[in-house]
Parts: C-alpha cells; structure tokens; sequence
C-alpha cells in the first residue's frame, strides 16, 4: 500500500490529511514536528511526504533539506498559506516537489497527491544523474507540463495549465520561468482592457523532448 509521510504541529491538520489519505486508498503515517518526521522517514521509507512549513522544532525548511539529503527522489509536498513566489521558489531551491495550500480541500489533495506519486514512480525510473537539470527543476516534473501542452493548440495563462497538470501554481510558475529562459515555451502578454497584462505560455517550436 502506497504511505504517505504527514508532517504537521497540527494535530487536527495530521488527523484531517491522514483520513483523506484513507479514503484515497492510502496509508498514512504521521510526525508532530520535522526532528520526529526526519526520524519517521528514516524508519517508513515512505513513498511522499507532506511537510507543514511552519513548525516548531525543526521548520519545513530545515525538514525538506534534511529529507532531500537522505532519499533525493522521494516526492515532497509543502503544506502552507504563504503563496508567495519568493518563498516557493526557495522551497523548491531546498528540494520541495509541490505545495498544496491551506485551508485543506480533499478533492484538490488527493489530485495533487495522485500526480506527485505519478512523477515520484516516474523519476525512479530515469537515471540518477538526468533527474534534476537545475536547482530545483525536474526533469520527469518538467515532462509533464510538456506533455501537456504538446496536447493543446492555444497558448493557456499559468493558471489554466494549473488545472491541467494538477501541480500548484507556484510549481508551475517556476518550472514555466525556467522553460522560458532555456526557450521550450514562448510568452504571449494579453494586456487586455483592465488590469495587468497576463502571459499566456505555448510549446516553442522544437520545444518538446523526449
């Protein structure tokens, strides 16, 4: 059975995400703060982790550093309610695979939780060495948002393709940032009638790999 490792100095959140897991077939194991978690993860090899950002002891940051070191595939989710970018991109710099964002919605969980285990069984099956192509960015992740834009034939904002890799925004917004840079996507800006101008991201031509 698939076990997911839940972090959190919540007892309420530990119990909420460990029923949620239930209900999607999952095993849940649980750790009150990142010293114990770190200790858990040592002893369950679990096949993700969920990790709270804020926590006393040891924070999500310490945690997911310590972690990443231990197991350098192994799907890490961060559990937060800052959704500022800075700060994702840290996260993710640190080793975090994903976030999902507090208040806890089951549905919206379990979708990204299905989708992190996907890639974390994908990236066991790449060389060790192609998993990572920079700081922060996977290749097997990278893949995904890919393969899903191969697939549509209008460029989409950051939060259409969102939906449709079922990633969370800040995870898409870096992975898109770096794509842009090393020019697999292309940027279209909407500047529209009101407000700011939105991106709108396409597969650049010869964009796609393999």
């Amino acid at each position: 059975m698939t076990r997911i490792l839940v972090i959190d100095d919540d007892a309420d959140i530990r119990y909420t995400i460990g029923e949620i897991c239930a209900f999607a077939g999952w095993q849940a194991v649980t750790a009150a703060n990142g010293r114990e978690g770190v200790r858990i993860f040592r002893r369950e090899q679990p096949d993700l982790v969920i990790v709270d950002y804020h926590m006393p002891v040891m924070d999500g940051l310490a945690t997911l550093e310590q972690i990443r070191r231990l197991d350098p595939l192994v799907p890490l989710v961060v559990l937060t309610v800052d959704e500022q970018q800075a700060v994702a991109d840290m996260l993710m710099a640190a080793g975090a695979t994903d976030f999902a964002l507090k208040p806890i919605k089951a549905p919206d969980l379990i979708c990204r939780l299905k989708v992190n285990l996907k890639i974390g069984a994908l990236q066991k099956k790449v060389p060790a060495e192609d998993v990572f192509i920079a700081k922060g960015i996977s290749n097997t992740t990278m893949q995904v948002i890919i393969d899903f834009l191969t697939q549509q034939q209008e460029a989409l904002s950051i939060e259409q393709i969102t939906g449709g890799v079922g990633l969370a925004y800040q995870t898409v917004h870096r992975y898109l940032a770096y794509m842009e840079n090393a020019g697999l996507v292309t940027v279209e800006c909407n500047y529209g009638r009101v407000g700011r101008p939105r991106n709108f991201y396409r597969l650049a031509p010869g964009g796609k790999q393999t």
